[in-house]
């Protein structure tokens, strides 16, 4: 049983990463230009927060102790506002192609985490591995003055997402594994659409969406009901069979995903640099990534 839920698990992760791939193209593409980040963030959050109360229609509601209210509220914090928001406002200033990469840092950042708090431990791979991936990620943010649909902002926004996401990751495992998924995401999507939806009401009240053709209203309808409900709630279910860096390690399957729709939709294009900097970025994801399976083998 347990080997199933653990299959259960990675196919889960591989699933909720390939929807957050599509964030990076489709994002950019309405982002800035038919819809505000505000008003994405906040419509998107409400359409989630209407999501997560549809379990209730066939599960009992779960008690939630009083002690652990004040920790999912920080979660919705992280998770609903500040996570979202840096995405949102950081994919409209910079490329696709470099938002996705950056966000690759994540496995990076669990691990760094992970051991800060003890639930992982350093070894000299991972230490390179470690500080390879960060370099490269860096190498991004700082090239971004250097390529006309790249920002140096944007990417950093997007950094401080993927950190936010890592924090989430580690600090959080406890909690999910306590209480049902759609208990922690309905008090989590809820507490945030209460807080964004009158700060975002004016933006998306004044939205034109007379402006938008076909495209642009499918690629608006996706990023606004399909990747900030289902990929979080697969991620949850994950994190309670799975570790959080091995959760993590997934992320390396987005950029490879955002560039091929990015270059076919015509919004970015590949540059020598972006992958140069994105091999480093994967090689020391996989010397983190070898280290585990090494230790595994050792145990063994």
């Amino acid at each position: 049983m347990a080997t199933s839920k653990t299959i259960s698990a990675h196919l889960a992760l591989i699933l909720c990463n390939i929807v957050w791939a599509c964030d990076y193209p489709l994002y950019n593409l309405t982002l800035g230009r038919y819809i505000s980040p505000l008003a994405m963030v906040s419509a998107s959050l409400a359409v989630a927060a209407i999501l997560s109360l549809l379990p209730l229609l066939w599960e009992k509601a779960e008690r939630v102790e009083p002690a652990d209210r004040l920790k999912i509220f920080g979660a919705a914090i992280l998770m609903g506002l500040v996570r979202k928001l840096c995405m949102m406002f950081g994919l409209s200033q910079t490329s696709p192609i470099d938002g996705s990469i950056i966000g690759t840092s994540t496995p990076l950042l669990v691990l760094l985490l992970s051991v800060a708090v003890g639930m992982e431990h350093f070894t000299k791979m991972r230490v390179g591995g470690l500080l390879l991936g960060m370099a490269g990620a860096v190498a991004i943010i700082l090239s971004s003055n250097t390529h006309e649909k790249s920002g140096i902002v944007g990417n950093l926004l997007i950094f401080t997402s993927a950190c936010v996401s890592a924090t989430y990751m580690v600090y959080f495992k406890r909690l999910v594994a306590k209480y049902h998924i759609t208990t922690l995401l309905r008090w989590i999507y809820c507490s945030s659409a209460i807080i964004m939806l009158p700060i975002g009401a004016h933006d998306i009240i004044t939205t034109d969406f007379h402006i938008m053709d076909s495209k642009i209203i499918f690629a608006t309808l996706f990023v606004l009901i399909v990747p900030t409900y289902l990929p979080n709630l697969l991620l949850n279910y994950s994190l309670k069979f799975v570790a959080p860096t091995i959760s993590s390690i997934y992320a390396y399957l987005q950029p490879i995903i955002a560039i091929i729709l990015s270059v076919a939709m015509g919004l970015d294009k590949i540059r020598f640099d972006i992958v140069l900097f994105a091999l480093i970025v994967f090689v020391g994801v996989g010397m983190v990534t070898y280290s585990y399976r090494k230790e595994s083998v050792a145990i063994k």
